[in-house]
């Protein structure tokens, strides 16, 4: 079950848990743990800022997205928790920081496991450890003391739960009813004599709906048979995916069961279609002659898993690279046909979503949309495995002065990217786009991170040291310019119009910014791919020019 409301933190979170190092891994729990400290309610936040924070990284995508905070501290909750499951459990020895196990906490604390399984959901992060040859969630003391420090009142609170007396529920009735008479929900009303008497909501209101069947000519809340309001179906579609029985939730709101599954498909509904599917078109996409062959397997299954079965890494390999040895390379018709398909199913699910109305959705609709949405993520992460080589490749090539697992981690999100951008009907390789994307990235990422270490340096000793002396003549520098713009231009003149001109916006010559590919492709009203291709040609005829002329660079 999906417990992330916003697609783009759950993509981030699957990209991170499938593909990441685990001390990457680790890492970015810890950022995202920091990042969930401070943030406040009331404020809204860019999800590529939210991005950055976690993995260092500036994505492309969900430009516009914007998260309310109180929406993003569940997401980075779910991200926390579907990252922490994914990190490889260590023997009990190999821990470095002492750790107390659910049982220790629920002693030390006078708490129960289900009362620690709730603090878990407000931030408490555990790690798998191997005992004695089986898995237990640990906790680490820092970790422990952090979340003490921050949520002392509750954990207080629940250190002093008994049953309720006697004397605490005619006190629960007797204030339900004052606060019922003005107007407040079942809800709200057990969230605030919960608040004034140091007690659960859970147990307030059980307190009050067991009043309310016991004497339903007295009942408190007897009015539930209204429509639900958004808010409401929000919060029991929350409750529901976190492992609320329906039953539970049909007496909490006053309602029946069909009603709950009702809500909880339509607001399940809601959240995959706000979902965007992004797709190449091809026209076969249309002949429904060719769905067979189209979501088919590819060619040469059987021999691609016998390969693969026989797969195994070099032994110079570091343990955390072993795993991207253990897929074999597509041939070019495999390649073509895995990217066919993961574009024709990206088709057919779009077209499902149009046809469907959240309001009147059949669960029947919903499968079916699960179905097509996790053979579309099978067929991408066969495309990534296979390709993740590619990725160590490029960055051994650029780990002189950078961390190769970082690069990896770095190249590993250009290789994703790239999967879902690639055309496949030009008869291009995939390896060939994907290597410009990657060593794209590794052009912008590694400055950045240079300039970053560079700009944290403390103590101006290192900095002196850590920088050469690289201060020239400004008339030299000047002279040096006129004859790069004049070289330049006597290059470009041989160009065509169009060629010359997206080379000088894409590469910021005559005094311009430089400009993106969609930016270029909105000027002359093609696409980006168009752009790109327009301006990887002219590159290569001005080297071409370069070599053939024997034309002496400035």
């Amino acid at each position: 079950m999906n417990d992330f409301r916003y697609h783009a933190l759950k993509e981030l979170a699957d990209q991170q848990a499938r593909f990441a190092p685990s001390a990457r891994k680790q890492e970015q729990v810890v950022r995202a743990q920091n990042l969930l400290k401070e943030v406040t309610p009331e404020k809204n936040y860019p999800y590529q800022f939210v991005a950055y924070r976690i993995t260092d990284h500036r994505p492309e995508g969900y430009g516009e997205l914007i998260i309310p905070g109180r929406e993003l501290k569940n997401e980075l909750l779910q991200f926390i928790r579907r990252v922490e499951r994914s990190i490889p459990p260590l023997r009990i020895e190999e821990v470095v920081e002492p750790v107390l196990s659910l049982e220790e906490i629920s002693r030390k604390f006078n708490v129960s496991t289900k009362t620690i399984s709730r603090w878990r959901l407000r931030g408490l992060v555990g790690q798998r450890v191997i005992v004695q040859g089986r898995r237990q969630i640990a906790f680490a003391q820092s970790v422990i003391e952090q979340f003490l420090k921050d949520h002392q009142d509750r954990v207080e609170r629940s250190a002093r739960f008994s049953h309720l007396t006697d004397e605490e529920k005619e006190e629960i009735l007797r204030r339900a009813r004052r606060f019922a008479q003005v107007g407040g929900t079942l809800t709200e009303v057990s969230r605030r004599i919960a608040r004034r008497l140091g007690r659960s909501v859970e147990a307030v209101r059980y307190t009050i709906k067991n009043f309310d069947r016991a004497h339903p000519q007295q009942a408190l809340f007897a009015d539930q048979n209204g429509p639900l309001s958004s808010k409401a179906k929000a919060e029991i579609y929350t409750e529901y995916t976190r492992g609320t029985p329906v039953e539970t939730l049909a007496r909490q709101y006053g309602k029946t069961r069909t009603s709950m599954y009702r809500v909880i498909n339509e607001v399940k509904a809601e959240r995959l279609l706000q979902q965007p599917v992004d797709y190449i078109h091809n026209p076969i996409f249309e002949d429904p002659t060719q769905e067979a062959e189209l979501a088919g397997p590819m060619p040469d299954e059987d021999d691609f898993q016998e390969t693969k079965r026989g797969m195994h890494a070099p032994k110079d390999v570091p343990a955390d690279l072993a795993s991207l040895y253990e897929w074999p390379l597509l041939t070019k018709d495999q390649e073509q046909h895995q990217f066919r398909k993961m574009n024709f199913l990206k088709y057919k699910l779009n077209r499902l979503r149009a046809s469907i109305d959240a309001a009147t959705v059949r669960v029947s609709e919903l499968k079916k949309i699960e179905e097509i949405d996790s053979q579309i993520k099978e067929v991408r992460d066969r495309l990534i495995n296979c390709n993740m080589r590619l990725v160590v490749k490029h960055a051994k090539q650029h780990s002189a002065t950078e961390s190769l697992f970082e690069l990896v981690s770095d190249g590993n999100i250009s290789l994703m990217r790239a999967v879902e951008k690639f055309d496949y009907s030009r008869g291009n390789k995939f390896s060939t786009y994907a290597s410009w994307a990657i060593i794209k990235n590794f052009a912008r990422s590694i400055p950045d991170a240079k300039n970053q270490r560079e700009r944290f340096m403390t103590g101006h000793d290192e900095v002196f040291e850590a920088r050469a002396d690289n201060r020239g003549d400004e008339s030299e520098a000047l002279a040096h310019a006129e004859l790069n713009k004049e070289f330049v231009s006597m290059l470009l003149a041989d160009l065509d119009p169009r060629t010359r001109d997206v080379i000088r916006m894409r590469n910021g010559l005559d005094g311009t910014e430089e400009m993106t590919l969609e930016q270029i492709g909105q000027h002359f009203g093609i696409t980006k791919e168009r752009v790109r291709q327009i301006n990887v040609r002219g590159m290569k005829i001005l080297r071409e020019k370069v070599v053939t002329d024997k034309v002496m660079l400035p």
